[in-house]
């Protein structure tokens, strides 16, 4: 549980330690913001909804692994850095071959994103959760996750590198996948 009593008085802390005046006029209201802000941005602390996702059954599809690639691009992600506790923000593009006639619906995947994004972490973590996470619940053939992000705590401080972006991508199996891949693999 977020505790924002806390927060706010560590950031009264925080702006005596930098020299401020935690009553000032235009402080003084800073570390309820602040503490609501953080409780906002860092609600992937807390247990995932029940109403995450939802997977349906769709008759239509039935999967070949050359045909039947759902593709998903540009979600928005906001996360935060755990090493400086500075922003990372940008997109996620997800991939995924059904399996089962089991699809989801399309909101949810932004969703799923926004649920992991909101808590201190690595982009490489972020990534690998957000695809585990589908294919542990959704039970495709395959799921590809992608994101391609900008960190501040690259763009504001230490090697200033403005404009430079990370891509982190992540992919789950199936047997049934790992084993066509094999096949190919053998015919070259």
């Amino acid at each position: 549980m977020i505790n924002t009593e806390k927060i706010e008085h560590l950031i009264k802390e925080l702006l005596e330690a930098l020299g401020e005046d935690p009553q000032r006029p235009e402080l003084r209201e800073t570390p309820k913001r602040v503490a609501k802000m953080y409780k906002e941005i860092c609600s992937g602390l807390e247990e995932p909804p029940t109403n995450l996702i939802k997977v349906f059954k769709e008759k239509k599809i039935k999967c070949n692994l050359e045909s039947e690639i759902i593709e998903i691009n540009d979600i928005p992600v906001y996360s935060i850095c755990e090493h400086h506790l500075l922003p990372f923000f940008g997109k996620a593009n997800i991939k995924y071959i059904p399996e089962n006639e089991n699809i989801m619906g399309l909101s949810k995947f932004a969703r799923v994103v926004d649920y992991f994004s909101k808590k201190p972490q690595v982009q490489e973590r972020l990534t690998a959760e957000i695809a585990t996470f589908l294919y542990d619940n959704l039970h495709p053939i395959s799921v590809q996750v992608t994101l391609e992000c900008s960190h501040l705590c690259m763009m504001m401080r230490g090697s200033r590198a403005h404009g430079s972006i990370t891509k982190t991508t992540f992919t789950c199996k199936s047997p049934k996948m790992e084993i066509q891949e094999e096949k190919e693999e053998a015919k070259n």
